[in-house]
C-alpha cells in the first residue's frame, strides 16, 4: 500500500481539483479528506456517509454551582475574561488553561473535554472515503487530520488497498505536518507567480525537513510562462521532480459546477490529459519505490 499526499503553500491552487481526479484514475483505493478546516473533496466526491462518529480534544472550565462560594477569584484570576460576573463560563473565551481550577478553594470548577467536531467513514463512487468536520472556532486541526490519515490507513488494510490518496491541509502549519508525516510522496500544487514560489518553497522545505520525498506540480502554467520556467529552474536546482504543467482550462470549472471530476467530465481536454500523464508517471515511480 502507498500513501500519496497532494499539498499546496495556500489555499485555491487546484489541490482539490487533482485530488479528485487521482481518485478517479486510481485503482482499489482509499481517499482521506485532511483539509479539515475547508473540507471540500466532499463537493466533488459526494460521499454517502457510513459512520459518524464524535471528535473530542481540548477542555473547558465548568463550575458546579452548588459548591461555588461566589469569592470571584476566578473572575479575578481569568486572563481570558472567560468567566462572566455571575460565574458562568463563556466557552468560546476560555482556553482550557485549568488555572481557575486549580485556583478556586471551593474546587468548584472542573474541566470537561469538548466536542470540536465530527468525522466520518462515507463510500463515494470511486470507493471509501475518510473526512472530516471541526467546529466553528474549534482547534486542534493537526490532531484531527492524524485521526483522519489513521482511520484511513486502517480502512486501506483492511480492505487491502493498493493506495490512499490524501487531500493534504494547504500551508505549513501542524495540519499540513501531520497530513505529509509517513507518506510515500507529497505532490506540491502550486500556480505560476512569485507568491507560489515562495509559499510552495516553504511548504516543500518542511516536507524535506521530514524526509518526505517531494514532487510538484504546476497548475494553469500557460498563464505566466516566464514565471513557469522560474519554477523549473527551482525544481532544477533543487532536484525536485516536476512531475506536470496543467494548462488553463475551461473545462475544469465547468466539471467543478457539475461536481465531478475533471476525468469523469472530460478526460481528453488538455487539462484532463495533463493529470492523467502525471498521475501514471507518479504511479509508476511508487510502484518503483522512486
Amino acid at each position: 500500500m502507498k500513501q500519496i499526499v497532494i499539498i499546496s503553500g495556500k489555499g485555491g491552487t487546484g489541490k482539490t481539483v487533482i485530488t479528485g481526479a487521482f481518485a478517479a484514475l486510481a485503482e482499489n483505493k482509499v481517499m482521506a479528506d485532511c483539509d479539515v478546516d475547508a473540507a471540500d473533496l466532499h463537493l466533488l466526491l459526494k460521499p454517502d456517509i457510513k459512520e459518524r462518529n464524535e471528535f473530542r480534544s481540548g477542555k473547558t472550565a465548568v463550575i458546579d454551582a452548588e459548591k461555588c462560594v461566589k469569592c470571584g477569584k476566578c473572575v479575578k484570576l481569568c486572563r481570558f475574561n472567560a468567566i462572566a460576573e455571575n460565574f458562568v463560563v463563556d466557552p468560546v473565551s476560555c482556553e482550557g488553561c485549568a488555572f481557575c481550577s486549580f485556583a478556586c478553594p471551593a474546587g468548584a470548577i472542573r474541566m470537561e473535554e469538548n466536542i470540536s467536531g465530527e468525522w466520518f467513514i462515507s463510500e463515494t463512487r470511486f470507493g471509501p472515503m475518510v473526512h472530516a468536520r471541526l467546529g466553528i472556532a474549534e482547534e486542534n486541526s493537526g490532531k484531527l487530520v492524524s485521526l483522519v490519515r489513521q482511520q484511513a490507513k486502517e480502512l486501506a488494510e483492511k480492505n487491502n488497498s493498493d493506495w490512499v490518496i490524501v487531500d493534504g491541509a494547504p500551508g505549513i502549519g501542524c495540519p499540513v505536518i501531520a497530513s505529509i508525516s509517513g507518506v510515500d510522496c507529497a505532490i506540491v500544487v502550486t500556480e505560476p507567480t512569485l507568491s507560489g514560489l515562495h509559499d510552495a518553497d516553504r511548504v516543500i522545505k518542511a516536507a524535506k525537513y521530514f524526509g518526505v520525498t517531494v514532487k510538484l506540480i504546476v497548475n494553469k502554467y500557460d498563464l505566466n510562462t516566464d514565471m513557469t520556467g522560474k519554477i523549473e529552474e527551482y525544481c532544477k536546482s533543487g532536484g525536485i521532480g516536476l512531475v506536470g504543467k496543467i494548462p488553463f482550462d475551461e473545462s475544469v470549472v465547468k466539471a467543478m459546477v457539475k461536481g465531478k471530476t475533471i476525468i469523469e467530465h472530460s478526460e481528453n481536454s488538455p487539462a484532463g490529459k495533463e493529470i492523467a500523464a502525471a498521475w501514471n508517471f507518479m504511479r509508476k515511480k511508487l510502484e518503483e519505490k522512486i
